[in-house]
């Protein structure tokens, strides 16, 4: 009898506006052997945002005992010019799951992808199940998207914008790359990188 597969951490990261929170959902709703990692963030929820579903919402304070106890497996401070706005990843949401064998799949930033990356190099068990994806999308598009959300402002969109450039130069570092066109036809590809990187 061969020995069960490794669980699969899937990683998928792309400029805002990507779709790569629609795609996480959309595996985890049609594939449910997937489980979606909930990241914690300081920012305020947006509409429609449910607490411990969409993120886990923290404020700075409780965020911060949360780094001085050593629970995130990564974070970070996201866009400099808000000293608030914290994002990370708790151990207990990764590892745990992993231990019982069960895939998962996360939607995260690029600096928060590079601290994962620096973790799975002294921890073989992230490191044999962790798989990224980067999901490229041209600027045309990017911002047609960015305003048909109709959730942010110009001067947000702009600012969107130039993040998006800067982490579109860190796809070559990704195991998998998505030339976003459709929804479907991302979504087809994300499972074409599954099976790939399971077998």
């Amino acid at each position: 009898m061969s020995a069960a597969p490794l669980p699969l951490l899937l990683v998928i990261a792309g400029p805002a506006g990507s779709g790569k929170s629609t795609l996480c959902d959309r595996l985890v709703r049609e594939h449910p052997e997937f489980s979606r990692i909930v990241t914690t963030t300081t920012r305020a929820p947006r509409d429609g945002e449910i607490d411990g579903v969409h993120y886990h919402f923290l404020p700075v304070e409780g965020f911060r005992r949360k780094i001085a106890a050593g629970e995130f497996l990564e974070w970070a401070q996201v866009h400099g010019n808000n000293v608030d706005r914290l994002y990370g990843t708790l151990r207990s949401s990764v590892l745990d799951p992993l231990a019982q064998g069960r895939p998962l799949v996360m939607s995260i930033d690029v600096q928060g992808v590079e601290s994962l990356r620096c973790i799975a190099r002294t921890d073989e068990r992230l490191r044999r199940a962790m798989a990224t994806v980067f999901i490229l999308v041209d600027h045309e598009r990017l911002v047609a998207r960015m305003r048909a959300r109709a959730k942010d402002h110009e001067d947000e969109i702009a600012r969107r914008i130039a993040t998006a450039e800067a982490e579109l130069r860190e796809a070559p570092k990704f195991d998998f790359r998505i030339d976003s066109r459709t929804r479907a036809e991302d979504f087809a590809a994300l499972l074409a990188i599954v099976e790939q990187a399971r077998a």
